[in-house]
């Protein structure tokens, strides 16, 4: 079911420094992805969304950035992408990710897009505008098999879409690199997957990957992701169930091993294992460069 809802604000504030992406604010535009990734942790009950599957379009979302952008004194980065796709399906028709960009370049605020879409391509002008004060775009990747993706990311491109996708806004000088997380565990924490994954980037065009080896398992998010593994991988379950309990933060059992070859392997080919984030005003944040 896709609706509508008024928003009462549109940019929250991050929590500072932010140690993962340098960003100062966070952007939703949407409630709900159509992506409907088997792990995603947006389910949990401490986000308030009561059913992931039913997308709520911010109706006045660009009103409402458009009013609060000259009010933010500070230049940060403007972050989108942790609480749904912004360029999910939807995203064709409704144009707000297109539309919140444009108000960003206007303002001239950095900008980071977490997705999963080779979508995000449409808007390579807008975003290669950003660029001249700082413009990021992470693809989630997590693992390099386009049918374990079509798997676990029901309703999101192939890995091969993405990779594409990257390589079209590398041509373009927009930063392009590699969310590579989560990592499941028996799924994905080979190797094999960690080698092909920071190949496949490298040659798309990426600048870095920054990685998480494990996941995140709570309350509701749990219940729906062992009930896909029942569906999916029969058997699977039961292994997570003795390993990890009741346990939140869910890492590899070779969580070690897969960062040696991680590194090792981005080492040999110049990329970056940290996020370039834009130069913030005060001291806590990274450089740029």
């Amino acid at each position: 079911m896709i609706s509508e809802i008024a928003a009462k604000t549109i940019l929250s504030a991050v929590p500072q420094p932010d140690p993962w992406f340098g960003l100062r604010y966070s952007m939703n535009l949407y409630r709900g992805c159509q992506h409907q990734c088997i792990y995603c942790d947006s389910r949990s009950t401490c986000y308030g969304i009561e059913n992931f599957s039913d997308i709520l379009v911010k109706a006045n979302a660009i009103e409402l950035l458009r009013r609060e952008l000259p009010r933010r004194r500070v230049k940060g980065t403007i972050g989108t992408g942790s609480m749904h796709d912004p360029y999910m399906p939807l995203e064709a028709e409704r144009r707000l990710t297109r539309r919140a960009l444009e108000a960003i370049a206007e303002h001239r605020f950095p900008v980071h897009v977490i997705t999963k879409s080779d979508l995000v391509v449409r808007d390579a002008d807008v975003l290669s505008g950003i660029s001249a004060v700082y413009a990021a775009v992470s693809f989630t990747i997590t693992t390099a098999d386009d049918s374990l993706a079509a798997r676990l990311e029901p309703g999101a491109p192939s890995v091969s879409r993405r990779l594409r996708g990257m390589e079209a806004l590398s041509g373009r000088g927009v930063l392009v690199g590699v969310v590579l997380m989560p990592i499941l565990p028996f799924l994905e924490d080979t190797e094999g997957n960690i080698r092909a994954i920071v190949t496949r980037a490298h040659q798309a065009g990426a600048a870095y990957i920054v990685p998480a080896f494990g996941m995140t398992l709570r309350d509701r998010q749990r219940d729906y992701y062992y009930a896909q593994l029942d569906c999916l991988f029969p058997g699977l379950r039961k292994r997570y169930e003795q390993r990890f309990g009741d346990r939140y933060s869910c890492g590899v059992p070779n969580a070690h091993r897969l960062e040696e070859c991680f590194r090792s392997v981005c080492a040999d080919r110049g990329l970056a294992i940290r996020m370039p984030v834009y130069p913030a005003p005060s001291a806590e944040q990274l450089s740029l460069f």
